[in-house]
């Protein structure tokens, strides 16, 4: 398997009003956290910098908020994010990955935003979340679901390609462990949960020179750009290469580029 990559917050939060779309629309199907006069006790698994949240703090003002990421880079631009909440409550970030992060207290809610993607096996690690809530709590999360669109396929093909290989073979492969909306719902549904799963393809313009390949290198391209580091010349011709795929598979047209992006939710509350 390939190293874990070196994340760059920055050019992560560069499309931050897209990135962040799909949390308010997950946000929006949560239902009520069973705290009831205490503050809510809430983790964001695989929290990034930090940005998504500070939201959670807008809809439950009082809570106690604890971002979770692998990412030493993620972590350091989410510091400044750590302390108390206009509400009350208070927002800190710690050490965690989510292949193996086994919840040692209570939680009303665990929530992941576009993170479960990069951890293998994922669903197996459901019913040991699951445990670590209070009776009525939630588990929320969304993944993208565009693994088979051109800019993942081209991206897993280019690093397959002859010239590539003994460097990058299975870095453009990530995605293969997403699950299909229904098998999330039944998997769900048998650890004993109300289950609401559901799928949205957003059609995002995004604007500039070579914006799906600006979007990428925030995230599916993360591996690639690890993997060459140490060889610029290398990475360039990679890029060159990575762009003219993209530009004939996402056209630029009267009002910008427009990027299919396909994302997978599901909301579960136990019983």
């Amino acid at each position: 398997m390939p190293d874990a990559p070196t994340w760059d917050p920055q050019q992560y939060l560069r499309h931050a009003a897209h990135r962040t779309r799909p949390f308010y629309d997950l946000l929006a199907r949560i239902p009520e956290l069973p705290a009831r006069g205490r503050p809510a006790r809430i983790a964001d698994l695989g929290c990034g910098p930090g940005n998504v949240t500070t939201v959670l703090a807008d809809r439950w003002p009082d809570a106690h908020i604890t971002g979770l990421d692998s990412s030493s880079q993620m972590l350091a631009e989410a510091a400044a994010l750590a302390g108390p909440t206009p509400g009350g409550g208070h927002l800190d970030f710690a050490a965690a990955d989510a292949t193996d992060w086994a919840p040692v207290e209570r939680y009303d809610l665990i929530v992941s935003n576009a993170a479960l993607q990069w951890v293998p096996n994922h669903p197996e690690s459901f019913g040991r979340w699951l445990d670590a809530l209070t009776p009525g709590g939630t588990f929320a999360f969304q993944v993208p679901g565009n693994f088979t669109a051109p800019s993942h396929a081209l991206l897993g093909e280019l690093c397959d390609a002859p010239q590539w290989r003994d460097r990058l073979a299975g870095h453009g492969h990530r995605y293969v462990h997403i699950l299909q909306p229904a098998d999330y719902l039944d998997l769900l549904t048998d650890l004993g949960c109300t289950t609401d799963v559901w799928e949205t393809t957003y059609v995002q313009l995004l604007q500039g020179e070579d914006p799906v390949l600006d979007w990428v290198k925030g995230t599916a391209l993360r591996p690639v750009l690890t993997a060459l580091a140490d060889d610029p010349p290398a990475r360039e011709e990679f890029l060159a290469q990575y762009r003219d795929l993209l530009r004939k598979s996402y056209p630029t047209g009267r009002h910008g580029t427009a990027f299919p992006f396909r994302r997978i939710f599901a909301v579960a509350r136990r019983g």
